[in-house]
């Protein structure tokens, strides 16, 4: 199993190892997960070529993909870190709140947070980025580190599947029985 960059991805996009993952678990019928588009408002656009030139977010979106993994509703959000500590910031009282209810409905919500700078990727439980949030809303910090990851959920590629997250899902599983 190797890393991000040894497969020679260094430029592509969190967004499109996950896409590419999604479209191998789909085709393997192991799971079936959309990207969830931002809606927006075009404002202007150009006649001639048919572009959107200035547009609006209509609203605050939800997570960034949601599905079912064997009839198992899960939704996620995909984050990028290029140093070792998150900024909560980074994820909307929104969010917190939709994976929130999310799970209390039976789904499954989680964060896969990718650590630009170690090329690592982790898998981290609504329950675990709960905490730190929690923990931010009672007067403590407003991040957390690379090493307060739990480093047993870390993710990795596995053939087509450059985002392995099912492994995640299923410890995630796991622990809840």
């Amino acid at each position: 199993m190797g890393t991000w960059s040894t497969r020679g991805l260094r430029g592509s996009t969190l967004e499109d190892l996950i896409n590419h993952t999604n479209d191998s678990y789909r085709e393997k019928k192991l799971a079936l997960i959309q990207k969830i588009p931002t809606p927006i408002t075009p404002i202007q656009i150009d006649k001639t070529n048919r572009h959107i030139t200035l547009a609006y977010f209509e609203q605050k979106s939800t997570v960034d993909y949601i599905g079912t993994v064997q009839g198992i509703p899960v939704c996620f959000d995909a984050k990028e870190c290029r140093v070792r500590t998150f900024p909560l910031q980074n994820i909307h009282p929104h969010q917190i709140q939709f994976m929130k209810e999310f799970e209390e409905q039976g789904g499954i919500a989680f964060i896969l947070l990718y650590f630009t700078g170690e090329d690592e990727m982790y898998y981290l439980p609504f329950d675990h980025v709960y905490r730190f949030w929690t923990r931010m809303e009672s007067g403590g910090r407003k991040s957390f580190t690379y090493d307060e990851v739990d480093k047993e959920w870390r993710i990795r590629a596995h053939r087509d599947m450059l985002v392995h997250y099912l492994e995640g899902i299923q410890k995630d599983l796991e622990r809840r029985e």
